[in-house]
């Protein structure tokens, strides 16, 4: 991400651009004063244990219960925890407010593709578990011929290999602060060879934006938004038609809604603020400057919000999961191992649909699954 505390927008004197200041100059250029350290900080210390916390939770229930939405949540969680090292920690904490200055340029740069590599794999591994969930409730019965642990897991590889391929572009990626066209450049000079290439750096670094901004929020929200659409309105329209005993509410559907609408509000200001920022002109003045910085951090803020808040909404959503994690915590304090997990293999699976509930499951044999060693379905019905 910005550098906005390496780089303030002015140095003492007002007049100039000065990356590189002393860790004390930058906090006092930033105009929010200790509050992104401090906010990093807590962020860092809270989000890291709990993510680590939700993989060890949804571990276990990959292992009790071969459900192909909690194998995407927990590469949700690994790819967050991604996030809060390399951006949280690495890029804010230890760059910007311990070292005070920018890592060397290729060192940074190659630091810079994995950041953005674990963004997109945060927010893209949201999107198969989007169709899982689609699949699930508007087409119950194809749900365990078309979704299996064993396509699940390629899935999910195919998606952190594709992010990481997708980021290598942004090696190039323009340094927001100084260094895009008519910022920190010297007036004139140049000549007609210079002229081009500057507007062929000018074009590249359009694409990389729209192409950041494109990948990171506006392809996913659609994703989400269209696919969500069909859920809820589904839901709605059968809900009073499915009033069997014992109906399943559909907590993963739960889930899935509250992290994309969350993940909607929290990403639209650092998308607004990136455009924002590339198209219009340098700040005028000093007051100015600093309150496009002051917008930077709170949008870079409320972005990475969304690394730490998947834990706590699991909890408040999922029973059995803030069960579970009661459970886990309740060992770790006490020191004791928790007891051996009940393998899935070792029952049967319906479905993961919310129209099917286990109190009329003898209605449905056909639709009755089990899982052999390599995660894919057996139908054992007769």
């Amino acid at each position: 991400m910005e550098h906005s505390h390496i780089f303030p927008v002015f140095s003492p004197n007002g007049s100039a651009w000065s990356p590189g200041q002393h860790p004390t100059e930058s906090a006092q250029a930033c105009p929010l004063g200790p509050l992104p350290v401090i906010y990093y900080s807590v962020l860092l210390c809270l989000g890291l244990p709990a993510n680590i916390l939700t993989v060890v939770i949804l571990s276990q229930l990959v292992l009790r219960r071969q459900k192909s939405s909690y194998n995407y949540l927990l590469a949700l969680a690994a790819a967050d925890i991604l996030v809060l090292l390399l951006i949280v920690f690495v890029d804010f904490i230890l760059e910007d407010f311990i070292l005070g200055t920018a890592l060397p340029p290729s060192l940074n740069n190659a630091v810079q593709v994995l950041e953005f590599s674990s963004i997109h794999t945060s927010i893209w591994i949201t999107v198969p578990l989007t169709v899982d969930r689609y699949i699930a409730v508007c087409h119950p019965l194809r749900y365990h011929t078309v979704s299996f642990p064993a396509r699940t897991r390629k899935v999910i590889f195919a998606v952190y290999v594709g992010c990481l391929v997708s980021a290598a572009p942004y090696y190039w990626w323009p340094e927001l602060w100084h260094s895009l066209p008519g910022v920190g450049s010297g007036a004139g000079g140049g000549g007609g060879g210079g002229g081009e290439e500057r507007d062929r750096r000018t074009v590249a670094q359009h694409v990389l934006v729209w192409a950041h901004c494109a990948t990171v929020y506006l392809l996913p929200c659609t994703v989400f938004f269209s696919l969500n659409a069909v859920i809820v309105r589904k839901l709605r329209r059968r809900r009073s038609c499915f009033r069997l005993r014992g109906y399943s509410t559909g907590k993963t559907t739960a889930i899935l809604l509250a992290i994309t609408s969350i993940f909607a509000v929290l990403w639209a200001p650092r998308t607004l603020v990136i455009l924002y920022h590339f198209y219009s002109a340098p700040p005028a003045s000093r007051a100015a400057g600093r309150l496009l910085h002051a917008l930077t951090d709170l949008a870079n803020m409320l972005a990475l919000l969304n690394t730490g808040v998947n834990f706590f909404l699991y909890c408040f959503i999922s029973k059995r999961f803030r069960g579970m994690a009661a459970n886990v915590l309740r060992a770790l304090v006490n020191c004791r191992k928790q007891p051996p997990p009940f393998y899935a293999s070792h029952n049967f699976s319906i479905t993961s649909s919310p129209w099917i509930s286990p109190a009329n499951s003898h209605c449905i044999k056909m639709l009755v699954y089990q899982y052999d060693k390599n995660g894919k379905p057996v139908c054992i019905s007769s």
